[in-house]
Parts: structure tokens; sequence; C-alpha cells
């Protein structure tokens, strides 16, 4: 499939969506640079810069499977880009106590995916659509139940106090994006795929300071942070990927395209 990246998509995206953000021509990213406003616009706009090089926007949209989004949500502290995630409450029947982006599945009021991640965001976590600054859509992922999951990517300030949702979220904590490509404790899982392919699962271990405890971060989670990080640092991994780091684009578009033939040709192999 084709990657289209040149600047009139830029001037295609909405200039303001209903309650939030998001960026248009002109915006940081684009040619023209300023000096830092503030502590850490820099590095924003590195990350923004880069992401929009990435952003699919709604050409995976269309697929015939059942639709979800999470919400990646960036916050720079200390000059560094941190990671919101999310422990799912015990109470929950679906994958109780695993650590998740906020998110979850579409609802007929959804205009789109980015309208989806935000209303979850909201309900699990108290973060207010108008306080996030859409960046982009990433690459999609399919997750065990075979919906079509959509990554959003936003800016949070750095003020922002969770209000977990107890029936959702047991617990949010941040982690440097960093550790995406640079982890201390790290293992890969290896599995295969229902075409019979061989693939990696990313499994992180990474220990808070503030909660003075260990998160395990693996799955369709560890896969979508690992690329976030790939794509605005642009540096290669201390640990093997799925994709040629030469064509980041092509290639995370072509793993995809791969995966969502293989769970289509089973499908019909199935009818």
């Amino acid at each position: 499939m084709a990657a289209e990246r040149d600047g009139e998509r830029d001037g295609e995206r909405d200039g303001e969506r209903d309650g939030h953000r998001a960026l248009g021509p002109g915006t940081a990213g684009g040619s023209r640079r300023s000096a830092p406003s503030a502590p850490g616009q820099g590095v924003k706009e590195n990350a923004r810069r880069r992401l929009r090089e990435f952003d699919v926007r709604d050409r995976f949209s269309r697929l015939p499977l059942p639709k979800a989004a999470v919400l990646l949500p960036l916050m720079v502290r200390g000059g560094r880009l941190h990671l919101l995630l999310t422990v799912r409450s015990m109470q929950l029947r679906r994958s109780p106590g695993q650590v998740c982006f906020p998110g979850g599945k579409s609802e007929a009021s959804d205009k789109d995916e980015i309208d989806t991640a935000l209303r979850e965001a909201k309900e699990e976590v108290g973060l207010q659509p108008e306080k996030v600054e859409v960046i982009c859509r990433l690459v999609p992922g399919i997750d065990k139940m075979n919906h079509l999951v959509t990554p959003v990517v936003g800016f949070i300030e750095d003020a922002f106090q969770a209000t977990p949702n107890p029936d959702e979220v047991s617990e949010v904590f941040f982690v440097p994006l960093e550790y995406f490509i640079k982890p201390l404790k790290y293992k890969a899982l290896s599995y295969k795929t229902s075409s019979g392919s061989l693939t990696l699962m990313h499994c992180f271990i990474y220990y808070d300071q503030e909660h003075k405890k260990s998160f395990k971060i693996w799955g369709l989670t560890a896969h979508f942070a690992v690329f976030l990080a790939l794509v605005i640092f642009g540096e290669r991994p201390t640990f093997e990927v799925d994709y040629d780091l030469d064509n980041l684009i092509s290639s995370s578009e072509n793993y995809f395209i791969n995966l969502y033939a293989s769970i289509y040709e089973r499908k019909k192999s199935n009818l």
C-alpha cells in the first residue's frame, strides 16, 4: 500500500475538532522553527514533526473489522517524554490487572477513532478531551478478539492529575518513552500467528519509583509503545523488532497488511 507523506496532508487535517485541538498547516513541525517558549517545547516540536510523517489518518478505518482505539498520552517531564499507562481493574472480566493505554471499543456516537480514544480516556482517567493536543493516528494493530485497534497520539499537560474510574482502572503511572527502546528489563516472547509465521511479542518490566513497584508491559500495549518510541527517536533499540528500521514507514504498514491478510484468509477458510 503506497504511503502518502507529502505536505498536503497537513492542509487536509481538520482545523478544529469538537472539544480538542488538532494540528494544521504552519504549526510546529513545519519548516519554520521558533525558539522554545516553554520548557520541553523543543522536545515536543521534534516529536510533532516526526509523528506527522507517520500519520495514517483514516486509511485503514474502512477495513471490515470491529473498531477500537487507544490514546497514547505523551507528557514532558524534566525535559523528557513520558507515556501515560493504566492498570486494568481486577473487577473486569477481560484482562484484569494488565497494563494498557486508555481506550476501548468504538460506539455509534463516535465520529472516528480519535473520538473513541478521547471519550475512553475521559471515562477511565478523567482526562478532558480539550486538554489533549491530538497529533496523529499511527498504524493500527489487531487484538486477540480481532478488533482493529487504532493508536491515537496526543500531548497532555504536565500538570495533569489522573482521577481513575475504579470500575475500569486501578492505577495510573508514567514511563519515560526511551525505556521502550533502551529498557533495563526486557524479554522477547516468540509466538506463531494464524498464518503460521513467527513474530515477536515485546515484554518490559518497569520499576516505578512513585508507586515503589514493578509493572509488566507486554502484548499490543508494548507493541504500540515500541513503535511510538521508534518513530519519535529514530534510533535503533537494544532488542530486535519486526520492522526494517531503514524503511520504518513502509515496513510498519506492510507488517500490518500481512497481519490483516492472515486474519482475512483464516476467516474465509472458516466460512
